[in-house]
């Protein structure tokens, strides 16, 4: 595995780059403060940009790291930043990440979270150098799922009563993945 972090990646609408303290309002008002956007996600929506701009102080810190890997998703035709994906787990031993995501609900099915998806998984696999990427969702949020299997993984299964919502309750993990072999 090489160790580089979290660098610049751009697609055809998008700017995927290192989260800066300037973020924090974008980030507050687009997707962190949402319930929409929070409902199936581990985390409650912000409270405040203050609580969003101290998150990003934390994340912002941990960039020197070379295992660490979180994108701002920003839209080129506006420069706004309106997501996130990062890897949330990376397992060295196998040379293996899951990764998550989450985007402004105002920018849903536009195909813009599996455009990022797939460049990340391109660059987990192409310069990081691992063997396999996943993603798992609840599964009462299929749309989730369907942005997985857009970038191209490959459903695996669900894993009951293993993820908890941020309202506390359990839920059914829905898998998928993509090893570097399955690429086309």
């Amino acid at each position: 595995m090489n160790k580089t972090g979290t660098r610049t990646i751009e697609t055809t609408r998008l700017i995927l780059r290192r989260f800066t303290i300037d973020d924090a309002e974008d980030m507050y008002n687009n997707w962190a403060s949402d319930p929409i956007v929070t409902e199936f996600l581990s985390w409650s929506p912000h409270p405040s940009a203050d609580f969003t701009r101290q998150l990003l102080e934390d994340w912002i810190s941990e960039y020197e790291d070379g295992e660490y890997f979180n994108w701002v998703i920003e839209l080129k035709e506006n420069r706004q930043a309106i997501g996130n994906i990062s890897v949330i787990k990376l397992d060295e031993k196998i040379d293996a990440a899951e990764i998550g995501y989450c985007m402004s609900s105002s920018y849903w099915g536009q195909g813009i979270m599996p455009e990022a998806l797939k460049a990340v998984m391109d660059y987990l696999f192409d310069v990081v150098g691992l063997n396999r990427v996943a993603a798992c969702h609840d599964v009462n949020n299929p749309k989730s799922g369907r942005v997985m299997e857009k970038a191209g993984m490959k459903l695996e299964g669900t894993l009951r009563a293993t993820g908890r919502n941020n309202k506390g309750m359990l839920y059914d993990k829905v898998l998928h993945s993509m090893i570097k072999s399955d690429r086309c």
